[in-house]
């Protein structure tokens, strides 16, 4: 791998909390901050595309999504995305050739002690390194085919289609 492209959309993963709302909103992407701190021995460049929990993205988000990863000339792509709708996003990014882009989130905010984001983040980026240009999803310890999982949310975490 050369460069990591890394696209940010929000979701679970870059949540805050705030005590004075008792509500959590979208903040700052915190992917950069995470490969930096775990000291990855590659280059990797992030661009924040969108800061939405991933029931808000739409359509034009996840053509706008597509659009943008097309439009770059890195081979290597890895998506932070809310877990509600990754599979969608997935499944729309398939159409983009020559490329391995893997999608991965976190069922509790980065910022949380005990998260899953760091695990996540660092199978997505042994599955973008060592996989065949597709796309794929890196959830629970696993890499998923987008066509074969869902999220059981009831259970909180990925499972393959039945």
């Amino acid at each position: 791998m050369q460069d990591l492209l890394v696209i940010t959309t929000g979701g679970t993963i870059d949540k805050v909390y705030f005590d004075d709302k008792s509500d959590f909103q979208i903040g700052e992407p915190q992917i950069g901050r995470i490969l930096e701190e775990l000291g990855v021995a590659f280059r990797f460049s992030v661009i924040p595309i969108l800061r939405k929990d991933s029931l808000h993205i739409g359509q034009a988000d996840r053509e706008l999504i597509r659009a943008t990863i097309a439009a770059q000339p890195a081979h290597h792509v890895l998506v932070t995305h809310g877990t509600d709708t990754m599979v969608e996003t997935a499944k729309v990014l398939a159409s983009i050739p020559d490329k391995t882009m893997v999608l991965t989130g976190a069922l509790n905010p980065a910022r949380f002690r005990g998260s899953d984001a760091e695990f996540n983040i660092g199978c997505a980026v042994g599955a973008v390194q060592s996989l065949p240009a597709g796309v794929y999803i890196a959830m629970n310890g696993r890499i998923w085919d987008p066509a074969q999982v869902r999220k059981n949310v009831a259970a909180n975490r990925f499972e393959a289609v039945d």
